[in-house]
């Protein structure tokens, strides 16, 4: 798959549920069904400016830490933000947000930032909100599933 699109998902994956919100994104941004794309998943206080560079697609998933993002993924722009400004604009992306509050603030701070970056959001943010609904994890696969193919047929 060298003309492969490559996606990348920068996700924050403290707990058992945010680990589980994380696999079932890649599990959907790998269905067997996308061929064109190659998903793989890098920790935020791992993934580095030259892992953005060769994106051609992010999905951000961070908790809501005190009405804010996590530190691990705030980090991860605080590395990588003048590095990949200029070349990465446009980039498309989308946001999940597992937020015990209802990630306002968390929401606000991260498209704040990818405005900044002038990357571009394919779709409003999921807030996964309240307590732990094994729902979510059906909506998450349907994120990365949605990604992926719009990656590979060229939308976005």
């Amino acid at each position: 798959m060298s003309d492969a699109k490559r996606l990348l998902i920068v996700a924050h994956a403290p707990s058992p549920n945010t680990a589980a919100l994380k696999d079932a994104v890649l599990r959907g941004a790998q269905h067997p069904e996308i061929e064109g794309v190659e998903a793989r998943w890098v920790p935020p206080l791992e993934a580095d400016a030259d892992d953005v560079r060769a994106a051609d697609g992010l999905i951000l998933g961070t908790t809501e830490n005190l009405g804010y993002m996590a530190g691990a993924l705030k980090d991860f722009f605080d590395r990588t933000y003048y590095q990949v400004i200029e070349e990465k604009q446009g980039l498309p992306y989308v946001l999940y947000i597992r937020a015990g509050l209802d990630g306002t603030g968390t929401r606000r701070a991260v498209t704040s930032i990818c405005s900044g970056l002038r990357w571009n959001p394919v779709q409003e943010p999921v807030v996964f909100h309240g307590d732990w609904d094994d729902g979510f994890l059906e909506q998450a696969e349907e994120l990365g599933q949605l990604m992926a193919a719009g990656l590979e047929a060229g939308i976005f």
